[in-house]
């Protein structure tokens, strides 16, 4: 059998040693309560939303998401083949939230255009941004992208799209789980000179056009910009901020580095069932045979065997009895070992 849907990589563990040391692909950086700026593209740069059904389905999704995990959402714009997030995690990790937005959404995504693989490039981009320096820039070239790219033809035209959080600011639509109130008092305390406020914010912004110094390598990027070439010892790509930012950033990462982030049952479910492009859901019914019964069986060898989770806590989670786990981790087990594709495909480096 072999496995289908959107599988970057199966559990991202948020790797945080030497995060800023210097190398071709760098770990992320996934500390919460930090604001990023998160860009997610379609693979071969594909379209990854065809209609405004695609689009609904991911707000929705992405909207639940933010409330449920309690994370802040400053600004948002959806774009035909990729999409921005200006976000800040109070308590999930990025990590986690990204891979249950992009999975459930690609599983959906595939199942109704009538398509498997993969949906989105195997590695979304993440800039840790510094809040107090950036936070209002970072909002507004966010909000200009629908305009830049010219999907609408207008600032007037902008204040309506519902695909950006910039209609949200302007009361011209609703998202719950974006920030709102907060935003507005940086341009006043009354609501309706405050909007207007910051509406003309955007518009100062229309003239200037792209901004590559906001999207990583901030003090770098900004020197440049201003002709001092000297060199920034204190550059990072997956950092926007000063120099003074980034040593704090990485006395913080080097604290942290001795810790293993914890993966719950939840995280599990959803990367199997996009393995098998089944409805996590699905993994905790009872069904004998299927997708479903084979993506089951892979679940509670990965959670027992490679996680180390009791069989008692696997088997409260799907409703089944212990003997009934031991089977499917033996199940689970067999076939692995008899579909070397799958078995690639469930990268579990957590040694």
């Amino acid at each position: 059998m072999e496995p289908k849907g959107d599988v970057h990589d199966l559990l991202t563990l948020g790797r945080t040693a030497c995060m800023l040391a210097a190398m071709p692909r760098k770990a992320r950086i996934d500390i919460s309560g930090l604001l990023q700026h998160v860009i997610v593209r379609g693979i071969e740069r594909r379209k990854i939303f065809l209609d405004d059904h695609d689009r609904g389905k991911f707000v929705a999704r992405f909207s639940s998401l933010l409330v449920e995990t309690s994370t802040d959402c400053f600004a948002w714009a959806l774009l035909d083949n990729h999409f921005h997030l200006l976000l800040r995690c109070n308590s999930a990790e990025l990590s986690t939230f990204m891979r249950r937005l992009l999975t459930g959404y690609a599983v959906n995504f595939n199942h109704r255009h009538k398509r498997s693989g993969h949906l989105f490039q195997n590695r979304y981009k993440s800039i840790i941004c510094e809040e107090d320096a950036y936070l209002l820039e970072l909002i507004r070239y966010i909000h200009l992208n629908p305009l830049r790219a010219g999907m609408v033809g207008g600032l007037d035209a902008l204040d309506h799209y519902p695909w950006s959080g910039h209609a949200v600011l302007m009361g011209k639509n609703d998202l719950a789980g974006q920030v709102v109130d907060g935003v507005l008092l940086f341009f006043g305390k009354r609501l309706s000179a405050s909007r207007r406020k910051y509406r003309q914010f955007i518009a100062d912004g229309i003239p200037r056009g792209r901004r590559p110094e906001l999207v990583g390598g901030g003090l770098r990027r900004s020197r440049k910009a201003s002709g001092d070439q000297d060199d920034c010892a204190n550059f990072d790509d997956r950092v926007l901020g000063s120099g003074e930012f980034i040593d704090r950033l990485r006395r913080e990462t080097e604290a942290r580095s001795v810790l293993t982030p914890k993966v719950s049952l939840l995280d599990v479910r959803e990367r199997i069932g996009a393995l098998f492009e089944v409805a996590p859901e699905a993994i905790s019914r009872r069904t004998k045979n299927g997708p479903a019964a084979a993506a089951r069986a892979v679940f509670c060898y990965v959670a027992v065997r490679l996680l180390g989770m009791k069989g008692v806590q696997v088997g409260q989670f799907l409703s089944m009895g212990q003997s009934g786990v031991s089977r499917a981790v033996h199940r689970g087990e067999q076939i692995l070992q008899e579909n070397p594709l799958i078995s690639e495909k469930v990268d579990w480096s957590l040694r």
